[in-house]
């Protein structure tokens, strides 16, 4: 188990402006991996009513089980290593979440862990690279048969980042989009897809 804050800057991208920036960071296409974001949530969605958020990401080869809640800057993250048959378990429905921080976490947050269930599934191809602003991340993500294209920036300093960001976006003419994270868009989807 691990604990960490993020600090992350992201602003959705149009299809060319998304091209553009691959080709301005030299991404090629075996530079973008896919991963695999599995949601859950109680029904009641109290993770989201919270501002948190749970997955189990898959890439590489493993599975790692995320917590993300607010923190006074950025967010909190608290993850856990799952083997195949824990994911596998937890996304079927058939185990129950094992004590733990995460369990210890979401109880803090009025969360009974046995009341989450699965959502769903957003899939991202995903390049990143290290630069002086801090970890540029282009990310492809398809979910409930929609696409977008974002760009992440992951700082160590609130302030300077967002500035950094903000150039970089600037020197590209642009525009700054209201970017909700992955989960929200994918839950968001979701609701409309299940409304119509």
């Amino acid at each position: 188990m691990t604990q960490e804050i993020e600090i992350e800057y992201k602003n959705l991208l149009t299809k060319q402006e998304f091209d553009r920036l691959t080709d301005f960071f030299g991404f090629t296409k075996d530079a973008f991996k896919l991963q695999e974001n599995h949601y859950f949530d109680t029904p009641d969605f109290q993770l989201k009513a919270s501002g948190a958020a749970l997955r189990i990401r898959f890439k590489n080869g493993s599975y790692v089980l995320t917590l993300k809640e607010p923190a006074k800057i950025g967010l909190l993250e608290t993850h856990q290593q799952l083997n195949k048959e824990e994911a596998e378990g937890l996304l079927n429905s058939n185990e129950r979440l094992k004590e733990g921080t995460i369990t210890r976490q979401l109880q803090n947050l009025g969360v009974n862990s046995d009341n989450l269930r699965f959502f769903g599934t957003l899939s991202t191809s995903r390049a990143e690279k290290n630069t002086d602003e801090g970890l540029i991340v282009l990310d492809h993500s398809r979910y409930l048969n929609k696409e977008d294209y974002e760009i992440e920036v992951e700082v160590t300093h609130a302030e300077e980042g967002f500035r950094s960001f903000q150039n970089l976006l600037a020197s590209h003419q642009i525009p700054v989009r209201k970017t909700p994270n992955k989960i929200k868009r994918f839950y968001d989807q979701k609701l409309l897809t299940e409304n119509k």
